[in-house]
């Protein structure tokens, strides 16, 4: 998805080659068919190829495929996978992002 918003549409050919270690033409041919059935894509006959383009802005996809990990992962709960992110066993946050985590949960509680 992130080749195809950095360049409006996009090729198959084009994703594979923007793509470090991308798997073959095929697989990412299928990815593209699944992110067009799932609504993410839509394509345009281009000659002998398609050429996709998203069908959302950025924020809404990244929004939506967040909502679609919160459910599969940590039971619908934005707490448990924000646990999970900021779980001190692991890499300790900068100030500056827990400042920012801070922030976000305060403007939530006003709202």
């Amino acid at each position: 998805m992130d080749v195809i918003y950095a360049r409006g549409e996009a090729t198959v050919a084009e994703v594979q080659a923007a793509v470090p270690d991308a798997p073959g033409y095929s697989a990412v041919r299928a990815l593209l068919r699944i992110l067009e059935d799932k609504g993410f894509l839509k394509h345009r006959e281009d000659g002998p190829r398609y050429r996709y383009r998203p069908t959302q802005a950025p924020a809404l996809a990244r929004r939506s495929a967040l909502k679609q990990v919160v459910n599969a992962f940590f039971e619908g709960s934005l707490a448990n996978a924000v646990a999970a992110l900021v779980d001190p066993g692991e890499e300790k946050l900068p100030p500056e992002e827990l400042s920012r985590l801070e922030a976000i949960i305060r403007k939530a509680r006003n709202k």
